[in-house]
């Protein structure tokens, strides 16, 4: 179905929903010889994987990854790359209830108006189960990058809530420390208090929102296109195709907006014989088009729809009703959302750098050497 697929030279096209048989995706393009094993796609659906703690939905699933095609003898063969995950603890008889209301906050009234049918065992297409494709395709993506390329991408939680980590350097994050902490923040003590905003939240059967936050090493400069694919629209598209995602902005953002044009352009110069900024306001991007510089920007994300407390909505033949919560759900996405901003960067990334290459112009070959004159007579 339309909708279901992104890029262009690295294309992902995923399929499945919430409480079927299974999800899985299917990736084309990726260069062959590249080292894979299920063991690395699975350990990046291991951090996107519900129950990893008590901020997290109890929903009991594994997430086992089986790649079907486009390995073999650990290599990568250039032809497409096929994965499933199994749904094991999928349980649509719980949302029998919801056969006939619509969810506030949900996709329920919007996908019967466009489609005429929905999916009421979780929400289907819309269920943020659907991400398990996007984080594997993902991890496939960052093996080429960092293989390949040597780009590194590293998201973590900047703000839950009103409550924002202060004291992050973005560019100095390490992957160790967003795992330190159940809601992968980077700095200690702004964790520490997130996750008891998150608990509270629950324990009121509420939910809370906030900002993921994401940085890129290593890109060089030129990815993107000038006009309808910058980069930056790229990132954008991917980011708020992710569920629960209601607002993007890269480098100095909405906060530029405050600054004059000389307080916020990055005076440039020069640095191992290649064009930097002295400041990262663009946050990597200028034109559509890398810089070279650490990409930087953010990713809102509003507060889960489910909560346990009764809502306010109407049924499938009009009337006014009362809805009491059903299912299991984050109270807050945000922990789990990093692993999938990261995978859908990658996927992004990966989609520009291999475009980027067949775009390049040929070198252009040395002038013929003048041709000798004619030996005198």
């Amino acid at each position: 179905m339309p909708g279901s697929s992104l890029g262009q030279a690295f294309r992902v096209t995923a399929f499945g929903e919430s409480h079927g048989p299974a999800i899985g995706v299917v990736v084309d393009g990726c260069p062959p010889l590249l080292p894979v094993t299920e063991a690395e796609i699975q350990a990046e659906l291991d951090r996107r994987r519900p129950g990893q703690s008590a901020l997290t939905t109890p929903r009991a699933e594994a997430d086992r990854v089986e790649i079907l095609s486009g390995v073999h003898e650990g290599r990568t063969t250039g032809h497409p790359v096929a994965m499933t995950v199994r749904n094991r603890d999928a349980r649509p008889g719980d949302y029998e209830a919801l056969r006939g209301v619509y969810r506030p906050g949900h996709a329920d009234s919007t996908f019967a108006a466009r489609y005429g049918i929905r999916d009421h065992r979780g929400g289907g297409r819309t269920s943020a189960r659907v991400t398990v494709a996007h984080v594997a395709a993902g991890a496939l993506a960052g093996l080429l990058l960092r293989e390949r390329h040597g780009i590194a991408v590293t998201a973590y939680v900047r703000r839950v809530k009103d409550l924002e980590a202060e004291g992050i350097v973005p560019e100095e994050v390490t992957r160790e420390q967003v795992e330190s902490t159940p809601i992968r923040c980077p700095d200690p003590a702004a964790a520490a208090a997130m996750a008891e905003i998150v608990a509270r939240a629950r324990d009121a059967g509420d939910s809370v929102g906030g900002v993921v936050e994401c940085v890129v090493l290593g890109a060089p400069p030129g990815l993107g296109e000038p006009v309808f694919d910058k980069l930056e629209a790229d990132l954008a598209g991917a980011m708020l195709a992710i569920n629960a995602a209601k607002g993007f902005e890269i480098g100095s953002g909405f906060a530029g907006t405050r600054l004059f044009g000389s307080e916020h352009n990055d005076a440039l110069a020069m640095a191992d014989g290649r064009v930097v900024s002295e400041t990262n306001r663009a946050g990597g991007v200028l034109g559509g088009l890398s810089t070279g510089m650490p990409i930087r920007f953010r990713v809102a994300f509003k507060p889960t729809s489910t909560v346990a407390r009764p809502q306010r909505t109407v049924d499938t033949a009009g009337q006014e009703v009362t809805l009491a919560a059903a299912g299991r759900h984050d109270p807050c996405v945000l922990p789990r959302a990093v692993p999938i901003v990261e995978a859908m960067t990658r996927i992004v990334l990966a989609d520009q750098v291999l475009r980027a290459a067949l775009a390049r112009p040929p070198t252009p070959a040395a002038p013929a050497s003048p041709a000798a004159p004619p030996p005198a007579s």
